[in-house]
C-alpha cells in the first residue's frame, strides 16, 4: 500500500497525525501530484482548519486546473462556513470537470435548497437519489424539495420510499402527515403525525399537525351533533 492509501485508510480511522504524515510523505515524494494536496486538504477540512485546506485545494489546482475533487473540495469547505453560493459555484465547476458521483449532485442541490431554490435544486438532487439508492438522506432531501415545488403526489411517494429505507424516520411521517392532510384525509394524517412523535416525542411541527387534525375531528363530530 503507497503512502496515499494508507494516509486514507488513516483517515477513515481518525487517526489524523497519522495521516498527516503519510500525506505530506506523499507530497515529499510526488510534489507534483495534485492528490496528494486533495488528500491533505481533505484532512484540514475535516479538522475545520478551513484557511489551510484551501491552499491546498488552490495547490492542486495549480498543478491541474482539471481536478475536479479539488473544486470539490474547496465547494465542501464554502458550505461548511454557509457559504452557500461560493460552494455552489465550486460544486459547478466540479461537475464540469467530470465529477459524477451521487454526493455531488446532493451537495449541489443542497446549496441551492439552502438559498432557498427548492425548484432549481429539484434535478439536482433527483439525480442524487437515482445514484444513492440506499441513501436515506438523499431520498429525504428529494422528497423535501418535491413538495416545496408543490408536486404533492409525487413528494408523499418519495417519502414512502425513505420509510421503505428507515421505517423510523420521524420527518418522513411528519411530511406524509402534512401530504394526507392536504387530501383532507385526517386519518392517516394523524396516524402519521403520531408515528413521528413516538419516534421522536420533541417533534414540534407535528405536535402540531397532530392538534390541527384533532381540531378537525372535534369540529366534525360537533357539526354531526
Amino acid at each position: 500500500m503507497g503512502k496515499m492509501e494508507t494516509g486514507i485508510e488513516y483517515l477513515k480511522e481518525h487517526k489524523f497525525e497519522e495521516a498527516a504524515r503519510a500525506f505530506t510523505e506523499a507530497i515529499d515524494e510526488d510534489p507534483s501530484n495534485p492528490v496528494g494536496y486533495i488528500n491533505f486538504g481533505n484532512l484540514l477540512l475535516h479538522l475545520n482548519d478551513f484557511e489551510r485546506a484551501k491552499t491546498f485545494y488552490e495547490k492542486a489546482i495549480e498543478l491541474d486546473e482539471h481536478a475536479s475533487t479539488a473544486y470539490y473540495g474547496l465547494g465542501n469547505m464554502y458550505y461548511e462556513q454557509d457559504k452557500f453560493k461560493e460552494a455552489q459555484e465550486y460544486f459547478e465547476k466540479a461537475v464540469h470537470e467530470g465529477l459524477e458521483n451521487g454526493d455531488i449532485y446532493f451537495m449541489l442541490g443542497m446549496t441551492l435548497v439552502q438559498q432557498e431554490k427548492s425548484r432549481f435544486a429539484l434535478p439536482y438532487l433527483q439525480r442524487a437519489a437515482e445514484l444513492n439508492l440506499q441513501d436515506v438522506d438523499a431520498q429525504f432531501q428529494y422528497g423535501l424539495a418535491l413538495a416545496q415545488s408543490q408536486q404533492i403526489d409525487l413528494a408523499m411517494e418519495q417519502m414512502k420510499e425513505v420509510l421503505k429505507l428507515e421505517n423510523e424516520h420521524s420527518d418522513a411521517h411528519y411530511n406524509l402527515g402534512v401530504g394526507y392532510l392536504y387530501y383532507a384525509d385526517v386519518e392517516k394524517a394523524l396516524h402519521h403525525f403520531n408515528e413521528a412523535l413516538r419516534i421522536q416525542p420533541d417533534h414540534v411541527l407535528a405536535g402540531n399537525g397532530k392538534e390541527k387534525v384533532q381540531e378537525m375531528l372535534n369540529q366534525n363530530t360537533n357539526d354531526n351533533d
